[in-house]
C-alpha cells in the first residue's frame, strides 16, 4: 500500500471538511439513505468496514 503524507496545505483543507462518522449517520446500523436535490442515495457500511454509495 502506498501511503503518502499530505504537505500542511493539504492537511489545513483537510481540516477544513466537515466530517461525519458513517456510524452516526446510519444510528448504529449499517445502512442510511442520502439525499441530493430531487436523488436518493443508499449509504451501506459493508461487513468488512468499507463503504458503499450506490443511486
Amino acid at each position: 500500500m502506498n501511503m503518502q503524507t499530505p504537505n500542511p496545505s493539504q492537511s489545513y483543507a483537510v481540516s477544513m471538511l466537515p466530517s461525519h462518522k458513517a456510524e452516526e449517520l446510519t444510528k448504529g446500523g449499517n445502512l442510511a439513505h442520502i439525499e441530493l436535490g430531487d436523488q436518493l442515495y443508499t449509504l451501506r457500511i459493508t461487513r468488512a468496514g468499507k463503504l458503499i454509495l450506490t443511486k
